[in-house]
């Protein structure tokens, strides 16, 4: 089978869990590597973090151009017009990737989904829909793009979610991140949003809170 190409970082010897990083429009799987050495994680932890790279397509709200991206954006308004085929395509992918890992010996309930503004989408709807239970989803930046369609999987009822977003992003407002934390708990989810004076970025503040909630998540 093919997989996603993808840039892995480990954190220790004795791998025992796994965090599988998406990027965001116009990125790359390189992206969140140096974020990982900033993370100060205990090397007893022993972490496997994947980060894939997107395929290269066409983005409408960008004229078309080719770029690195998980789906395509039709409309760039609040509602966020997306084509779902390639949002499910892409969820798929990564599962592929979640699948391999649990092949490799890594239980699912140690495997961690996250993902960066449009790469959080995509985890959402991977995670959420996924039929085995994970260890948490972690969203930075994004918005949940398929809340009116996804078809929630038992399996991750009792997921820990956790949000992070900037109060001053100007590419995702941060109302999107309150829609997407209400529809969350409308399906009964549990998960919290954790704001930072920031634009579309992060920050170290934010960088030391995703190393005490995967900490946590992964004790």
């Amino acid at each position: 089978m093919s997989y996603l190409p993808h840039e892995t970082v480990e954190t220790g010897d004795d791998i025992s869990a796994s965090v599988i990083w998406l990027h965001g429009l116009g990125a790359s799987g390189h992206d969140f590597v140096p974020v990982i050495p900033q993370l100060q994680l205990p090397e007893e932890l022993g972490l496997r973090f994947i980060f894939p790279h997107a395929p290269m397509i066409p983005v409408t709200v960008n004229g078309g151009m080719v770029m690195p991206a998980w789906y395509d954006i039709l409309s760039i308004d609040i509602e966020r017009e997306i084509d779902e085929r390639q949002i499910l395509a892409s969820a798929a992918s990564v599962i592929a990737l979640v699948e391999r890992e649990i092949a490799a010996g890594i239980p699912s309930e140690r495997i961690v989904l996250a993902g960066f503004s449009q790469g959080g989408a995509v985890a959402y709807q991977a995670a959420l829909s996924y039929d085995k239970p994970l260890a948490g989803l972690m969203v930075l930046s994004s918005y949940f793009a398929t809340s009116k369609t996804i078809q929630p999987s038992l399996a991750n009822k009792n997921i820990p979610i956790q949000l992070f977003h900037g109060s001053m992003d100007p590419m995702v407002p941060i109302v999107m991140a309150h829609k997407a934390l209400s529809d969350l708990q409308a399906l009964t989810y549990q998960a919290s949003l954790q704001s930072y004076p920031m634009q579309h970025e992060v920050c170290m503040e934010e960088i030391r809170d995703i190393s005490r909630w995967l900490q946590d998540v992964l004790a």
